[in-house]
Protein backbone atom coordinates (compact mmCIF):
# COMPACT_ATOMS: atom_id res chain seq x y z
CA UNK A 1 0.00 0.00 0.00
CA UNK A 2 1.37 3.89 -0.58
CA UNK A 3 1.84 5.66 1.90
CA UNK A 4 0.37 8.60 0.33
CA UNK A 5 -3.04 6.61 0.13
CA UNK A 6 -2.70 5.04 3.65
CA UNK A 7 -0.84 7.83 5.51
CA UNK A 8 1.13 7.07 8.93
CA UNK A 9 -0.19 8.25 12.21
CA UNK A 10 2.80 10.69 12.37
CA UNK A 11 1.88 12.16 9.19
CA UNK A 12 -1.85 12.49 10.08
CA UNK A 13 -1.27 14.10 13.05
CA UNK A 14 1.82 16.55 11.44
CA UNK A 15 -1.02 17.67 8.53
CA UNK A 16 -3.51 17.62 11.61
CA UNK A 17 -0.91 20.62 13.50
CA UNK A 18 -1.19 22.18 9.95
CA UNK A 19 -4.55 22.91 10.05
CA UNK A 20 -4.44 23.84 13.58
CA UNK A 21 -1.95 26.36 13.28
CA UNK A 22 -4.16 27.81 10.66
CA UNK A 23 -7.00 27.75 12.86
CA UNK A 24 -5.69 29.30 15.41
CA UNK A 25 -4.50 32.05 13.14
CA UNK A 26 -7.65 32.51 12.44
CA UNK A 27 -9.12 32.98 16.03
CA UNK A 28 -6.52 35.12 17.23
CA UNK A 29 -4.02 38.15 16.53
CA UNK A 30 -1.28 38.43 19.04
CA UNK A 31 -3.25 41.18 19.95
CA UNK A 32 -6.51 39.40 20.93
CA UNK A 33 -4.90 36.63 22.36
CA UNK A 34 -1.91 38.72 24.86
CA UNK A 35 -4.83 41.33 25.88
CA UNK A 36 -8.20 38.80 25.45
CA UNK A 37 -7.40 35.07 25.99
CA UNK A 38 -4.28 35.98 28.17
CA UNK A 39 -5.41 38.75 30.44
CA UNK A 40 -8.85 36.75 31.06
CA UNK A 41 -6.96 33.48 32.62
CA UNK A 42 -4.43 35.79 34.28
CA UNK A 43 -7.55 37.62 35.97
CA UNK A 44 -8.75 34.80 36.88
CA UNK A 45 -5.59 33.39 38.80
CA UNK A 46 -5.94 36.90 40.58
CA UNK A 47 -9.76 36.18 41.33
CA UNK A 48 -8.82 32.88 42.93
CA UNK A 49 -5.62 33.90 44.91
CA UNK A 50 -7.59 36.66 46.23
CA UNK A 51 -9.92 34.25 47.89
CA UNK A 52 -7.04 33.08 49.61
CA UNK A 53 -6.06 36.49 51.25
CA UNK A 54 -9.36 36.71 52.58
CA UNK A 55 -9.70 33.46 54.09
CA UNK A 56 -6.59 34.43 56.16
CA UNK A 57 -5.14 31.24 56.28
CA UNK A 58 -0.96 30.97 56.29
CA UNK A 59 0.16 29.62 52.64
CA UNK A 60 -3.30 29.92 51.10
CA UNK A 61 -2.55 32.55 48.76
CA UNK A 62 0.60 30.72 47.40
CA UNK A 63 -1.38 27.29 47.21
CA UNK A 64 -4.12 28.91 44.75
CA UNK A 65 -1.93 31.30 43.57
CA UNK A 66 0.16 27.62 42.06
CA UNK A 67 -2.81 25.37 41.26
CA UNK A 68 -4.74 28.35 39.46
CA UNK A 69 -1.98 29.15 37.21
CA UNK A 70 -1.37 25.55 36.11
CA UNK A 71 -5.06 25.05 35.48
CA UNK A 72 -5.03 28.11 32.88
CA UNK A 73 -3.66 25.48 30.17
CA UNK A 74 -6.34 22.98 31.09
CA UNK A 75 -9.32 25.32 30.21
CA UNK A 76 -7.28 25.85 27.19
CA UNK A 77 -6.72 22.13 26.42
CA UNK A 78 -10.62 21.57 27.12
CA UNK A 79 -11.27 23.69 24.09
CA UNK A 80 -10.89 20.40 22.10
CA UNK A 81 -14.74 18.95 22.67
CA UNK A 82 -15.87 21.97 21.49
CA UNK A 83 -13.39 22.44 17.83
CA UNK A 84 -13.70 18.63 17.18
CA UNK A 85 -17.87 18.52 17.39
CA UNK A 86 -17.11 21.70 14.73
CA UNK A 87 -16.06 19.30 11.89
CA UNK A 88 -19.26 17.61 11.92
CA UNK A 89 -21.22 21.17 11.84
CA UNK A 90 -18.87 22.05 9.03
CA UNK A 91 -19.56 19.40 7.13
CA UNK A 92 -15.86 17.71 7.19
CA UNK A 93 -16.47 14.86 9.84
CA UNK A 94 -17.83 13.04 6.63
CA UNK A 95 -15.23 13.21 4.55
CA UNK A 96 -12.51 12.74 7.17
CA UNK A 97 -14.34 9.26 8.32
CA UNK A 98 -14.73 8.45 4.45
CA UNK A 99 -11.24 8.98 3.69
CA UNK A 100 -9.05 6.00 3.58
CA UNK A 101 -6.72 6.90 6.28
CA UNK A 102 -7.67 6.46 9.94
CA UNK A 103 -9.69 9.57 11.05
CA UNK A 104 -9.03 9.95 14.90
CA UNK A 105 -5.39 10.64 13.92
CA UNK A 106 -6.69 13.58 12.03
CA UNK A 107 -8.16 15.01 15.35
CA UNK A 108 -5.57 14.36 17.36
CA UNK A 109 -4.00 16.68 15.61
CA UNK A 110 -6.49 19.31 14.42
CA UNK A 111 -6.66 20.77 18.04
CA UNK A 112 -3.30 20.31 19.53
CA UNK A 113 -3.00 23.94 19.18
CA UNK A 114 -5.26 24.23 22.29
CA UNK A 115 -2.41 22.91 24.35
CA UNK A 116 0.15 24.95 22.63
CA UNK A 117 -1.50 28.08 23.78
CA UNK A 118 -2.49 26.45 27.38
CA UNK A 119 1.34 25.72 28.03
CA UNK A 120 1.99 29.76 26.91
CA UNK A 121 -0.78 30.85 29.06
CA UNK A 122 -0.02 28.79 32.06
CA UNK A 123 4.09 29.75 32.02
CA UNK A 124 3.30 33.14 31.65
CA UNK A 125 0.92 32.75 35.19
CA UNK A 126 3.63 30.31 36.84
CA UNK A 127 6.24 32.98 36.03
CA UNK A 128 4.82 36.15 35.95
CA UNK A 129 2.15 36.31 38.33
CA UNK A 130 3.31 33.50 41.11
CA UNK A 131 6.05 35.59 42.14
CA UNK A 132 3.43 37.91 44.06
CA UNK A 133 2.18 35.41 45.80
CA UNK A 134 5.43 33.84 47.06
CA UNK A 135 5.41 31.40 43.92
CA UNK A 136 9.24 31.41 43.13
CA UNK A 137 11.69 28.92 40.38
CA UNK A 138 15.29 28.56 40.84
CA UNK A 139 16.72 28.53 37.55
CA UNK A 140 17.61 24.57 38.05
CA UNK A 141 13.54 24.41 38.73
CA UNK A 142 12.81 26.05 35.48
CA UNK A 143 12.85 23.21 32.76
CA UNK A 144 11.04 20.77 35.33
CA UNK A 145 8.35 23.53 35.64
CA UNK A 146 7.89 23.95 31.80
CA UNK A 147 8.28 19.73 31.74
CA UNK A 148 4.98 19.30 33.93
CA UNK A 149 3.61 22.43 32.29
CA UNK A 150 3.55 20.54 28.81
CA UNK A 151 2.75 17.39 30.58
CA UNK A 152 -0.21 18.70 32.19
CA UNK A 153 -1.59 20.24 29.18
CA UNK A 154 -0.94 16.85 26.58
CA UNK A 155 -2.35 15.04 29.46
CA UNK A 156 -5.77 17.32 29.58
CA UNK A 157 -5.43 17.39 26.35
CA UNK A 158 -5.98 13.32 25.81
CA UNK A 159 -9.12 13.64 28.18
CA UNK A 160 -10.33 16.33 26.05
CA UNK A 161 -10.35 13.68 22.89
CA UNK A 162 -12.23 11.57 24.83
CA UNK A 163 -15.29 13.66 26.09
CA UNK A 164 -15.22 15.37 22.60
CA UNK A 165 -15.69 11.79 21.24
CA UNK A 166 -18.85 11.32 23.33
CA UNK A 167 -20.54 14.38 22.24
CA UNK A 168 -19.33 14.37 18.63
CA UNK A 169 -23.25 12.99 17.72
CA UNK A 170 -25.05 15.52 20.44
CA UNK A 171 -22.56 18.46 19.34
CA UNK A 172 -24.98 21.06 21.38
CA UNK A 173 -23.76 19.74 24.09
CA UNK A 174 -20.06 20.21 23.44
CA UNK A 175 -20.16 23.61 25.77
CA UNK A 176 -21.73 21.75 28.82
CA UNK A 177 -18.95 18.90 28.77
CA UNK A 178 -16.27 21.13 28.15
CA UNK A 179 -16.92 23.58 30.96
CA UNK A 180 -18.20 20.63 33.50
CA UNK A 181 -14.77 18.73 32.78
CA UNK A 182 -12.48 21.96 33.62
CA UNK A 183 -14.95 23.06 36.51
CA UNK A 184 -14.42 19.60 38.00
CA UNK A 185 -10.72 19.20 37.61
CA UNK A 186 -10.89 23.09 39.31
CA UNK A 187 -12.67 21.82 42.30
CA UNK A 188 -11.40 18.01 42.72
CA UNK A 189 -7.98 17.68 41.59
CA UNK A 190 -6.12 19.96 43.95
CA UNK A 191 -6.29 23.16 42.63
CA UNK A 192 -8.53 24.94 44.81
CA UNK A 193 -8.43 22.71 48.12
CA UNK A 194 -6.44 19.35 48.75
CA UNK A 195 -7.47 16.58 46.85
CA UNK A 196 -7.99 15.05 50.99
CA UNK A 197 -10.08 17.70 51.67
CA UNK A 198 -12.91 14.82 49.52
CA UNK A 199 -14.54 12.04 50.95
CA UNK A 200 -12.13 8.96 49.52
CA UNK A 201 -14.69 8.10 46.53
CA UNK A 202 -14.00 11.32 44.78
CA UNK A 203 -10.03 10.89 46.05
CA UNK A 204 -10.09 7.88 44.13
CA UNK A 205 -11.51 9.15 41.33
CA UNK A 206 -9.40 11.76 40.36
CA UNK A 207 -6.36 9.61 40.06
CA UNK A 208 -7.73 8.59 36.71
CA UNK A 209 -6.95 12.69 35.69
CA UNK A 210 -3.37 13.68 34.70
CA UNK A 211 -3.95 17.09 36.51
CA UNK A 212 -3.85 15.48 39.54
CA UNK A 213 -0.59 14.14 39.50
CA UNK A 214 1.08 16.88 37.81
CA UNK A 215 -0.54 19.33 39.63
CA UNK A 216 1.22 17.69 43.22
CA UNK A 217 4.26 17.41 41.27
CA UNK A 218 4.90 21.16 40.57
CA UNK A 219 3.45 21.80 44.35
CA UNK A 220 6.46 19.39 45.56
CA UNK A 221 8.50 21.27 43.38
CA UNK A 222 7.26 24.62 44.78
CA UNK A 223 8.13 23.35 48.12
CA UNK A 224 11.95 22.45 47.56
CA UNK A 225 11.39 18.81 48.00
CA UNK A 226 13.40 15.85 47.23
CA UNK A 227 14.04 14.77 43.87
CA UNK A 228 12.16 11.52 44.34
CA UNK A 229 8.87 13.37 45.48
CA UNK A 230 8.81 15.76 42.59
CA UNK A 231 9.52 13.02 40.18
CA UNK A 232 7.33 9.97 41.44
CA UNK A 233 3.83 11.23 40.52
CA UNK A 234 5.11 11.86 36.86
CA UNK A 235 4.82 8.41 35.83
CA UNK A 236 1.04 8.05 36.50
CA UNK A 237 0.63 11.57 35.11
CA UNK A 238 1.94 10.04 31.54
CA UNK A 239 0.15 6.51 32.02
CA UNK A 240 -3.32 8.14 32.53
CA UNK A 241 -2.92 10.16 30.12
CA UNK A 242 -1.74 7.81 27.87
CA UNK A 243 -5.20 5.91 28.34
CA UNK A 244 -7.64 8.64 28.15
CA UNK A 245 -5.82 8.90 24.24
CA UNK A 246 -6.06 5.14 23.98
CA UNK A 247 -9.66 5.46 25.15
CA UNK A 248 -10.14 8.27 22.79
CA UNK A 249 -8.95 6.21 19.93
CA UNK A 250 -11.01 2.82 20.78
CA UNK A 251 -14.03 5.08 21.37
CA UNK A 252 -13.99 6.92 18.29
CA UNK A 253 -13.57 4.19 15.50
CA UNK A 254 -16.61 2.41 17.57
CA UNK A 255 -18.90 4.91 18.01
CA UNK A 256 -18.34 6.99 14.82
CA UNK A 257 -15.56 5.54 11.92
CA UNK A 258 -16.40 2.17 11.84
CA UNK A 259 -20.23 2.18 12.18
CA UNK A 260 -20.57 5.09 9.74
CA UNK A 261 -18.18 3.37 6.92
CA UNK A 262 -20.51 -0.04 7.45
CA UNK A 263 -23.98 2.17 6.88
CA UNK A 264 -22.29 3.97 4.17
CA UNK A 265 -23.60 7.35 5.64
CA UNK A 266 -23.16 9.79 8.29
CA UNK A 267 -26.11 12.25 9.41
CA UNK A 268 -24.68 15.47 10.18
CA UNK A 269 -28.18 16.63 11.74
CA UNK A 270 -27.21 16.71 14.93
Amino acid sequence: MRADVYPSALHLVRYGFLNAAADFRATYTWRSWLFGWLGRMLAQVLFFTGLGRVVDQPGAARYLALGNALMTCVVDTMAVVATTSGERRAGTLSLLVASPADPVWVFVGRSVHWPVSGVATALVALFGLGPFFGVTWSPAQVPLVVLLTVLTALGTYCVGLFLAVLVVNVPRLRNVVSNCAYLGMMAFCGVQVPVGFWPRGVGAAVQAVPLTHTLKALRALGDHRSTAQVLTPVLPAVLTGALWLAGAVVTFRWLVAVPARRAGTLDLSG
